[in-house]
């Protein structure tokens, strides 16, 4: 047999927590409200079928060839002029999702021991992402407007042992659902300045509002010193692994580089499918249906927590937009102890503890509205009281 002598980087890879639990989901007969993915009822099939034929009617040959690194120049035009700030084509890397975004950035910002901040807490895919590269990856503590900017004065360091970077979601962010405030944006960007701390700012989520648009991105606010993710996964359909990173000029080739070892480039053929497909409007058009469905499966879990929570101590947020809600126990609980009672009551949760880069609460849990109907939801949520209540 042979003796395989793993790399020291792969002993801090560690499998998805969230990818784990949407095994148990396969179960006949489970509700869940687990996993980040969006409805299908919003994947615009017939719109795809016609762009594809059309491409390939058009432009098979180049949309079935390798392909630039940077990426396909009409969808990276097109992604510059939808964004709300000055930003060239040139400055756009399409990625193989954002997730590729979080992989490039990491390998080309941080060392082993380098110091990296996140919010408190944060997106798992993120903290996996970066593992690999060994970093000292420091929680800031944060409330129901984001980072706390004195903590982030405090935990940024000095010297040698300075944070590369403060990665951020300030829209809906994953897995709390919450939604940074325009004073706490102004706050963070002004701070960072001061600090010449570097943003990264991940926002696959912002075009997904309720009612109201969130507040300008961190990056409009000082391009030079963020670097700016973007996704169709969520608006379109996430199966096709398309995103996109804005950079400084002066980060660009790097991002480049570390693309073009990844991958050589995204496929062409989705570049172009998706190129195709959002011309003339397309998005302004699909996205405020996304919106409605979505709002209506929130408002539809909100009320199922006021009518089958009362009593119990469990609190829980109201997302403004996006996919997530996150739900607190009574002290004294643990969610990855009640995961189980709930998966024999045929209802999935994620336990929060995963999303912590240290400290987790044991008591938190994130609640995802978007693929179970409206009775699905008032099934699980009843569901999950019981659980609830059995444990207590």
């Amino acid at each position: 047999m042979t003796n395989w002598t793993l790399a020291a980087r792969a002993e801090k890879m560690n499998p998805s927590v969230i990818r784990e639990i949407l095994k148990v989901t396969e179960k006949p007969g489970i509700i869940s409200l687990a996993g980040g993915l969006p409805s299908p009822k919003t994947f615009p099939i017939e719109c795809f079928a016609a762009a594809a034929a059309s491409v390939l009617a058009t432009d098979g040959a180049s949309a079935l060839q390798y392909a630039a690194s940077e990426g396909y120049t009409p969808l990276r035009e097109a992604i510059a002029a939808f964004l709300p700030w000055d930003v060239h084509p040139d400055q756009v890397l399409i990625t193989t999702g954002s997730q590729q975004a979080l992989d490039l950035i990491g390998k080309v910002l941080i060392d082993a021991g380098s110091r990296v901040l996140v919010e408190t807490p944060t997106y798992l895919g993120a903290l996996q992402a970066f593992a690999p590269m060994e970093p000292q990856v420091v929680s800031v503590a944060s409330d129901s407007e984001g980072v706390l900017i004195d903590d982030l004065a405090a935990k940024a360091g000095s010297g040698a042992d300075k944070a590369r970077f403060l990665y951020v979601l300030p829209n809906f962010q994953n897995p709390t659902g919450r939604t940074m405030s325009e004073a706490r944006r102004e706050a963070l960007v002004a701070q960072a300045a001061a600090l010449n701390l570097p943003l990264v700012e991940d926002n696959p989520y912002g075009d997904l509002w309720f009612d109201q648009a969130p507040p300008q991105p961190l990056t409009a606010r000082n391009p030079e010193g963020c670097i700016y993710m973007g996704s169709f996964s969520k608006v379109l359909a996430p199966g096709l692994r398309l995103g996109y990173v804005v950079a400084p000029r002066q980060m660009y080739p790097k991002l480049l580089q570390a693309k073009q070892a990844a991958d050589l480039h995204t496929p062409s053929f989705n570049q172009r499918l998706v190129s195709e497909v959002i011309k003339n409007g397309f998005l302004d058009r699909h996205v405020p249906t996304i919106r409605q469905l979505y709002k209506e499966q929130c408002q539809a879990m909100v009320a199922a927590l006021e009518q089958e929570m009362q009593g119990l101590g469990v609190t829980w947020n109201r997302p403004d937009g996006g996919m997530f809600l996150w739900l607190r126990l009574p002290e004294g609980m643990s969610a990855l102890q009640l995961l189980p009672r709930a998966v024999e009551r045929n209802v999935a949760f994620v336990p929060g503890a995963a999303f912590y880069a240290d400290q987790p609460d044991d008591r938190t849990l994130r609640l995802s509205f978007v693929t179970a109907s409206q009775g699905q939801i008032r099934t699980a949520i009843a569901a999950l009281a019981a659980a609830i209540r059995e444990a207590a």
